[in-house]
């Protein structure tokens, strides 16, 4: 793949200012940025996307900022971020991503901490998550929105105005790729929000890595749904199609993405679990709904469709049964596929672990899914499974040119050019992860296969220690259970207990459904108590959990009445649970469960 010329290799490109100043000269009138704008999808060349970010870099130049400053960008997936990001690269700044949905007091520790001296926000929504924080903002040499806010602050202009009429030259400033190029803050489950220091050579390494396992052409086009703020994003949606030439299309929000992918047609896209669990769902719901006849049909073509992937894997022999999978694909795979573009060539998934259910039925049905893994400390790919070797149960192998080994407890630590400088303001949290011989320790208990294929089987910090002494790593079965058509979050618990338990946030719409059936209000809280309603939910949980070991089994259950999100600080902006805090708010809930044990 790196043979190829339309490819950019880190020797033309030393920094992520060189990738962009080379792809615009390499490629000028080439499709770089597709967004949904004023009604219609519009389209931005290389060379627009260059001419723009020059006026970018005039007016940070007219406000003062210098090379090192730390420019924030709290905004949706668009050109803008594009524009704010590379102008701020090119005059050799440091940027500092920002979730649009996290909470005031996180943001106001991270643009504290970093000293940010510039922050782009979005629009009046974004501003008004700020408001508690706003007399923080007061220093910052400028503000920039790109929608009109009502009586705005001294510092506070719009993008338009900001922007100079006349054209500006693009600057690219000479920088070595050791330089810092970004802090990215962690949204941990735990504390206070980490800044990761990523260099320039941390992600283009990574993206030359990744590129010797998969292949990216001019002619592809991705779209781009996951925030720029997380690091998977970052990395593998935005710098690798700038270093391949391919294009970028912005999705409008979540809620459109079903229609965003018809218009768009990608051929390639980054994920997570949650998006496939939803479509997997949803699919499973209208499939409750239709005749035996037809559901058979469709586990037909799953099932067919999965033994001719593993035969193509070399890992099952060829079937008599692939004679009927064109008749089969055609009447359901095909109609799958239609659902997501009709073009999709692979998607890669990371950020947690996908179940092994889920990628069947979308690999069944000739949707290409390879899982990939890797942290925000590492820029942030560590390992990925390759199209022609893929494990779907497993992340994948190691990338090349990365390092990985097993330590105490059977800990992933991993040692590469793609490992950060370290944590910002906190040199002891940095020796915490990075031990003297520069690996780092993942905090994420794995097996690896003799394949070299790496499953994650747990956290070190999450595993639940039973009062009996088993050891439980409760991710296994909490993605066991989310799978269920009742539940929409939840968490095992148990530690130092006697057995599990689990909190279950419900699928509204089911839910509903079953309300009417046990002819209850589904709008009165106290309806989670309902001991009709915990004894179908367990009966559901433990069908789900039927293979797991006598002692994790969960034994009692609560639902809660509220969904677990970052408006209400229970989950990190990438959807993460927060374990500590949900086990805060529930205290005497959870404690209830045991009462008596």
């Amino acid at each position: 793949m790196l043979q190829d010329k339309s490819v950019i290799d880190m020797h033309a490109a030393p920094t992520l200012a060189d990738l962009f100043r080379e792809r615009c000269s390499r490629s000028p009138d080439g499709r770089a940025y597709v967004q949904h704008r004023d009604g219609e999808w519009r389209q931005f060349s290389w060379r627009q996307t260059r001419d723009t970010v020059a006026r970018w870099q005039a007016a940070m130049m007219r406000d003062g900022l210098q090379a090192g400053d730390r420019v924030a960008i709290m905004c949706s997936n668009s050109w803008e971020w594009v524009l704010c990001d590379q102008a701020a690269q090119g005059l050799g700044m440091v940027t500092v991503p920002v979730y649009t949905n996290d909470r005031a007091e996180n943001i106001a520790w991270i643009l504290s901490d970093s000293g940010a001296s510039l922050l782009f926000v979005e629009g009046p929504a974004q501003w008004q998550t700020l408001s508690e924080i706003r007399t923080q903002l007061a220093g910052m040499k400028r503000i920039i929105t790109l929608g009109a806010i009502d009586e705005p602050p001294d510092n506070m202009t719009t993008v338009p105005q900001w922007l100079a009429d006349d054209d500006a030259e693009y600057r690219c400033a000479p920088g070595a790729s050791d330089r810092l190029a970004t802090i990215v803050y962690t949204s941990g489950t735990t504390g206070r929000p980490k800044g990761v220091m990523l260099s320039h050579r941390n992600i283009l390494f990574n993206i030359q890595a990744a590129l010797q396992v998969f292949d990216a052409y001019e002619s592809d086009l991705m779209l781009s749904f996951l925030p720029l703020s997380h690091a998977l994003e970052r990395t593998v949606g935005y710098y690798l199609p700038m270093a391949t030439g391919t294009g970028v299309a912005y999705n409008r929000a979540i809620p459109q993405l079903a229609d965003d992918l018809a218009a768009i047609q990608p051929t390639i896209m980054i994920s997570v679990p949650r998006i496939f669990e939803r479509v997997f769902g949803k699919i499973k719901d209208k499939l409750a709904t239709e005749s035996a006849l037809k559901r058979r049909l469709f586990e037909s073509a799953v099932e067919t469709g999965w033994q001719r992937f593993l035969h193509t894997q070399g890992r099952a022999p060829w079937q008599p049964s692939f004679l009927l999978h064109p008749v089969l694909d055609r009447l359901v795979g095909s109609k799958v596929r239609a659902k997501l573009g009709g073009r999709l060539r692979f998607t890669v998934c990371g950020g947690a672990a996908l179940a092994p259910d889920v990628a069947k039925l979308f690999i069944g049905l000739g949707i290409p899914v390879t899982q990939g893994y890797g942290l925000t400390e590492t820029a942030p790919v560590i390992a990925a499974n390759p199209l022609h070797n893929n494990e779907p149960a497993s992340v994948g192998l190691p990338l090349p040119g990365i390092e990985v080994q097993l330590g105490k407890e059977g800990e992933l630590l991993t040692r590469s050019e793609c490992v950060m400088l370290g944590y910002w303001n906190n040199p002891e949290a940095t020796a915490q992860i990075i031990d003297d011989d520069g690996w780092l320790h993942t905090g994420d208990k794995v097996a690896i296969a003799e394949s070299g294929h790496i499953s994650i089987t747990g956290r070190i910090k999450d595993i639940i220690v039973l009062a009996t002494g088993e050891k439980v790593p409760p991710g296994d079965m909490e993605n066991a259970i989310a799978l269920d058509e009742l539940v929409d979050q939840v968490l095992v618990i148990g530690e130092g207990k006697p057995f599990l338990s689990a909190l279950i946030v419900p699928n509204p719409d089911a839910l509903t459904r079953i309300a009417a059936e046990l002819h209850l209000d589904s709008s009165n809280a106290t309806m989670a108590n309902n001991e009709e309603l915990r004894r179908l939910f367990m009966q559901h949980i433990q069908q789900r959990t039927a293979a797991f070991p006598g002692y994790a089994q969960v034994r009692r259950l609560a639902v809660v009445d509220e969904s677990w999100t970052p408006d209400n600080g229970l989950a990190t902006p990438t959807l993460k649970l927060r374990r500590n805090k949900i086990l805060e708010r529930y205290h005497d809930l959870t404690e209830g469960l045991y009462a008596g044990h």
